[in-house]
């Protein structure tokens, strides 16, 4: 078992708010494919990163989670991708850990 998690921006390079309907479609596609979903979008959580020689970036997110049995990586990459054009984004972060149910 797996659990994936996407880290999703609360706003855009210039700071604008993404539509909440955004967020709605995550859920509904991943319900839909999975079975069920979880979103931490109550209290977001800070991003920091740096690349390079650049200043410290930093970005509001929300989570979403998904237990899948196994990873069908050509769908998760090809839905990443949709993502980031949906939220206007470089890089948005697809990760998964092995679980083990208890």
């Amino acid at each position: 078992m797996h659990l994936v998690h996407i880290l999703l921006p609360l706003r855009d390079d210039k700071g604008r708010g993404f539509p909440k309907q955004h967020y709605d479609k995550v859920a509904t596609v991943l319900t839909n494919r999975f079975g069920g979903v979880t979103a931490y979008t109550r209290t977001p959580a800070e991003g920091r990163w740096k690349e390079g020689g650049r200043p410290v970036s930093e970005d509001d997110v929300v989570v979403f989670e998904v237990m899948v049995k196994g990873i069908e990586a050509s769908w998760w990459r090809t839905y990443r991708g949709s993502l980031e054009r949906r939220f206007r984004q470089k890089n948005i972060i697809v990760r998964a850990q092995d679980i083990r149910i208890l």
